[in-house]
């Protein structure tokens, strides 16, 4: 084991391994992100771009927002092919925030709860790695998106409007988990951009 694997997440489900994104790894994300077009289309009203994880794994952040380490999380089945993809931001907008930028399982997996199981072992990461809140967003009208992550304990704390994402304008749902038994009043302390009312 290398390194850089050791602070990687673990995986519970058999015959997946967790490795870290780079560049050079762009060929093989962008065919996982074209095998994906629902999903780009219902945030960005269009299929994933030709240079989408190219862009993707240079891990630009917003003007004037900071973290401490960004991850983009390959999981790799026995053959080599990415089964799914998690990108996070570690101490996002403050300590101990860890943002979920993406959590994409590929399309023959649908179904087999393998997101819950990745989200499950993440949580026990990030926790383990200080993160006291997990933090997401969900474009409103994503309807998978807008099931499934309430299942797993998050609550919304409030919406922006006029998010424009690819060729469509979204109104977002930013939703949060505590990992450490805190109260959204705690996370809106924290956080001083979610504090303003839904």
């Amino acid at each position: 084991m290398d390194v850089d694997s050791q602070v990687l997440p673990g995986c519970s489900v058999e015959g997946i391994e967790v490795v870290e994104l780079h560049a050079g790894d762009a060929p093989q994300l962008q065919q996982f992100f074209d095998q994906a077009p629902a999903y780009f289309i219902a945030v960005n009203g269009e299929p994933a771009g030709p240079a989408e994880a190219q862009a993707e794994l240079q891990g630009y952040l917003p003007a004037g927002w900071r973290c401490s380490r960004m991850y983009w999380l390959g999981y790799r089945d026995v053959e080599g092919r990415l089964a799914a993809v998690i990108n996070i931001a570690a101490d996002l907008l403050a300590a101990g925030v860890w943002h979920i930028g993406l959590l994409l399982v590929h399309t023959r997996l649908h179904g087999t709860g393998l997101a819950r199981r990745l989200h499950a072992d993440l949580e026990v990461w990030a926790a383990e790695k200080g993160a006291r809140w997990l933090r997401l967003t969900v474009v409103v009208g994503n309807t998978k998106a807008e099931r499934f992550w309430p299942k797993l304990g998050y609550v919304q704390v409030r919406t922006r409007e006029g998010i424009t994402m690819g060729r469509q304008v979204n109104t977002v749902s930013i939703q949060v988990k505590a990992l450490a038994g805190g109260q959204v009043d705690e996370y809106l302390a924290l956080v001083e951009r979610d504090r303003l009312a839904l």
